[in-house]
């Protein structure tokens, strides 16, 4: 019998997310995601976790007065203040696609729900790195919007305002993006969680909206399997969720153009945020979200 090693960091797992819905509370979920994940992790100053001191620098207009260390001015009569591992204080955007078409999922969870948990769970990482937390969801205008802050207070708003998204109107890209980008006040981090459900013309102009004032967008496009795969049996009826535009097909016959066309869209949408500096990251919802949560740690990574 093979013998392991306890010093060989051992693969992070996550719950499937269809297990996921079986819990009430979204706080719980994102909580259960979120320290399971760091429990899996080595120990990094990136990821925010720890209070420890970790170096002076000299105090910058506009950083906080208390955080100068008064005895270091008595003897060099120059201001520093002290900064501490993971103390970052960023303003961390989420935004959630709620349009209809969001409501769709094949295998016992919603893209809708699934998104809500990736939120939900970012939010929660977020805060527990001392960051703020704000919240927009929006179909073909913003339905919600919540400036982000940084108490526990403001962050159970927040995942209140999550678990009561519900699927709404029609997709439209541009306006509500640029809508949540003339909100912003101070940049930060802007997360986008979607299916991109519209032109990617339209999605791409309003991705450049939320970078306009140097945010860092981060996109997580979701995809049902079947989305991803065409995996359909026999003849069938396809429903467009949003105009209700049906189409008979023989999925065997369209799968080969339909795996085509979305790869080429994948494929561009890789190349044009890549030259945004969009953070791009396709995400299957039948996968746990550590994918998720892995994409965000590295983009911050680079960041600081």
């Amino acid at each position: 019998m093979a013998s392991t090693n306890p010093s060989t960091p051992q693969p992070i797992r996550f719950i499937d997310p269809v297990v996921l819905t079986r819990i009430s509370s979204l706080e719980l979920v994102a909580r259960t995601v979120v320290e399971g994940f760091v429990a899996g992790l080595h120990r990094s100053p990136h990821l925010g976790f720890s209070v420890n001191f970790a170096e002076y620098r000299p105090y910058r207009p506009g950083d906080d007065i208390r955080k100068i260390d008064w005895k270091v001015f008595g003897r060099l009569d120059r201001f520093f203040v002290k900064e501490f591992e993971g103390e970052t204080n960023t303003s961390i955007h989420l935004i959630l696609d709620c349009s209809r078409s969001m409501a769709y999922g094949s295998r016992g969870i919603r893209k809708l729900e699934y998104g809500q948990y990736l939120a939900a769970s970012l939010g929660y990482f977020a805060f527990k790195q001392r960051d703020g937390v704000g919240f927009a969801a929006y179909d073909d205008r913003i339905r919600e919007f919540i400036p982000a802050r940084g108490s526990i207070g403001h962050l159970n708003t927040v995942l209140h305002a999550i678990e009561s998204t519900r699927p709404a109107d029609r997709t439209e890209f541009l306006k509500p993006l640029a809508d949540v980008a003339e909100r912003l006040r101070r940049r930060g981090i802007v997360i986008l969680v979607s299916d991109l459900y519209d032109d990617p013309s339209r999605v791409m102009e309003g991705l450049r909206r939320l970078s306009y004032q140097g945010n860092d967008v981060i996109v997580f496009h979701l995809v049902d399997p079947v989305e991803l795969d065409f995996d359909l049996a026999g003849s069938a009826r396809l429903v467009d969720m949003e105009t209700r535009a049906e189409m008979h097909v023989v999925p065997e016959l369209l799968k080969p153009e339909y795996t085509r066309i979305f790869r080429d869209q994948v494929s561009n949408y890789e190349k044009e945020c890549q030259k945004e500096r969009i953070d791009y990251a396709l995400l299957d919802t039948a996968l746990p979200l550590d994918h998720a949560l892995f994409t965000y740690l590295l983009r911050r990574e680079r960041l600081y």
